[in-house]
């Protein structure tokens, strides 16, 4: 399995509405990591604005160190951009790339929701996920790449879920091609930062919370029961509490860091 690359050309000018690719392509049937790429080709300057795209991931990078299992059939990307945030905003980056590519796949007609943080699940299953490096100067960005994996037609855990084989089910082939599918991905991701950018991360949380599975979840932080209210501007998870101490006060909200817990799969309860 491999990109038609005239194919995927047309794709991207038509979905991204550009005459012109306002970045350079480089297509791969395999790579160590596409953000790895990414970066090293930054590195070397020699093109302004880089695109990366594999089919396979030998090592695969995921959030907070682990291993991405990227068998060959997925779609891995990167692309580079230069955000005006503060380095404790980087979070932002992933949040509103979740919120822009689920938000495109549903238009497609393909039922994507957010689990927290950044991962994005089909029918309670994870189709996806996203990781964000930055480099920073002085407390600012100056430099991030965001990278996203989709099972298309991949093998995958049974916590897992492929495009193709959901699409099989359905009535019609909603995404026709993975050029198609890298098209709409990367619309996603365009349309995500323009919010966030244009609009201002109290909107993007807005329509982010929209989307996101976890909302209203139970879940036990040091052993106290509280309930997934929300998410704060830097992507921490806002719990609030069911205990009250002995004088019987609430205790109020947690706030807690993407990759201190974990929220696990369930059956998506976003509405369709």
């Amino acid at each position: 399995m491999g990109f038609d690359r005239q194919l995927l050309e047309t794709a991207l000018k038509a979905g991204l509405r550009y005459t012109s690719l306002p970045f350079s392509l480089h297509i791969f049937e395999s790579v160590s990591s596409t953000n790895q790429i990414l970066w090293d080709l930054l590195k070397q300057g020699t093109d302004a604005n880089p695109l990366v795209i594999a089919t396979q991931q030998t090592a695969g990078r995921g959030q907070w160190g682990r291993q991405w299992i990227s068998h060959t059939g997925g779609l891995y990307l990167s692309m580079g951009i230069f955000p005006k945030l503060e380095a404790m905003d980087s979070y932002q980056l992933t949040l509103a790339s979740a919120w822009g590519i689920a938000a495109q796949l549903r238009q497609c007609g393909v039922s994507v929701g957010i689990k927290w943080p950044n991962d994005l699940v089909l029918h309670g299953r994870k189709l996806g996920g996203i990781l964000t490096e930055t480099k920073v100067h002085n407390g600012q960005i100056i430099q991030a790449v965001i990278g996203v994996g989709i099972n298309w037609a991949n093998p995958v855990p049974d916590t897992g879920i492929n495009l193709e084989t959901w699409q099989a089910s359905q009535p019609t082939k909603l995404i026709s091609c993975l050029e198609m599918l890298t098209s709409t991905v990367l619309l996603g991701i365009q349309s995500g930062i323009e919010c966030l950018c244009q609009e201002g991360v109290s909107v993007l949380l807005s329509r982010y919370l929209d989307l996101l599975t976890n909302m209203g979840d139970k879940v036990y932080i040091n052993n106290l029961l509280g309930t997934v209210v929300g998410i704060t501007s830097q992507g921490n998870l806002r719990v609030s509490l069911e205990t009250h101490d002995t004088n019987d006060i609430k205790i109020p909200e947690l706030y807690v860091e993407p990759g201190t817990i974990s929220l696990g799969y369930r059956e998506s309860s976003v509405s369709y």
